[in-house]
């Protein structure tokens, strides 16, 4: 009897280690891939491209990659590398996408769609931006791509809405600096505000966060008691945004101090936002859920039209009808 539970105890154990041995191998479900079927370029670079029309970005990626692995030294395999990232990057897959266009970028450097490539990678990491509340490593790969397309095709369409991005996302660095400095503040730790402060006024000068930045140095450099800092920093914050709510306030607590700005304050007007001011440059905001304009690939890696279909032969009604 002893034997036998014995064994049936060996027995659940082995059952239990092969099942969460199982489970344990589970792993997500493999992209899409095309049984090795030869077919002509055309027609699996064109089937790719109408599964993107379809937003069906898997199986336009199969195509594409098919495309690459069947015709490899192909000017149909080229396109098709750019047309994997854009579908990886419709997709949301990121990674996939910069990881593509990071290939294109090292095979064909000297190519005319290499722009795109750039373009497409610092668009990766520009959505991946999140709130300043949480790590901005994204934001600072974005920043240094965005200029990278500025820097190499400085008149280019994609370098135009580069520049307009980078704007973006150094209002969204200033405004880390700020969320930090504003913390310190709170602790007590007003050197260190200062510091945070001072970098906004200083890398990030054209934000929105500047005339607050040198209101905090106002309040922060009183606090200490460097009356000098603080009515210089008031001084230019009269200077640069007289009309400014933060100068309004900066003066009231220089005044308070029986100090004098260089300017009294100009009527105070509502803060603008940043995208208030985008938008007062005339720049059109692509509409909630949808791609930038400049995502969309260029024209050159669409696929050629398809040749007109011969008109059928008519049947002896057919031509009675045509009459």
């Amino acid at each position: 009897m002893l034997l036998r539970s014995t064994g049936r105890v060996a027995l659940l154990i082995l059952a239990v280690t092969a099942a969460l041995a199982a489970s344990g191998c589970v792993r997500e479900k493999p992209k899409p891939r095309l049984a090795y079927q030869e077919r002509p370029v055309e027609l699996l670079y064109s089937t790719g491209a109408f599964k993107l029309d379809q937003r069906r970005w898997s199986e336009a990626v199969a195509y594409f990659q098919e495309v690459e692995r069947q015709h490899p030294y192909s000017e149909w395999s080229r396109r098709a590398i750019l047309m994997t990232a854009y579908a990886h990057y419709q997709a949301n897959q990121y990674a996939d996408a910069i990881q593509d266009s990071e290939r294109f970028i090292q095979l064909y450097p000297g190519n005319q769609s290499v722009v795109y490539a750039y373009y497409l990678k610092a668009l990766c990491y520009f959505e991946q931006i999140v709130d300043v509340g949480r790590d901005q490593a994204a934001t600072e790969q974005a920043l240094a791509s965005l200029r990278e397309v500025v820097q190499r095709f400085p008149r280019s369409e994609y370098a135009a809405d580069a520049r307009l991005k980078i704007d973006m996302v150094n209002d969204q660095l200033a405004g880390k600096e700020m969320a930090i400095g504003r913390y310190y503040l709170r602790q007590g730790q007003t050197i260190a505000a200062i510091g945070r402060f001072r970098a906004v006024v200083d890398r990030y000068q054209t934000t929105t966060h500047t005339p607050e930045a040198l209101y905090r140095l106002v309040e922060a450099y009183l606090t200490v008691g460097l009356l000098q800092e603080a009515t210089a920093n008031g001084a230019v914050l009269g200077h640069n945004f007289p009309g400014d709510p933060w100068y309004t306030d900066a003066y009231k607590l220089l005044t308070d101090r029986g100090l004098q700005p260089a300017v009294e304050p100009k009527t105070p007007g509502a803060k603008r936002s940043y995208l208030d001011r985008l938008l007062g440059r005339g720049t059109a905001l692509p509409p909630p859920g949808e791609r930038a304009p400049g995502a969309a690939p260029p024209a050159e890696l669409q696929p050629e039209p398809a040749a007109p279909a011969k008109p059928k032969k008519k049947g002896f009604l057919g031509r009675l009808f045509d009459r």
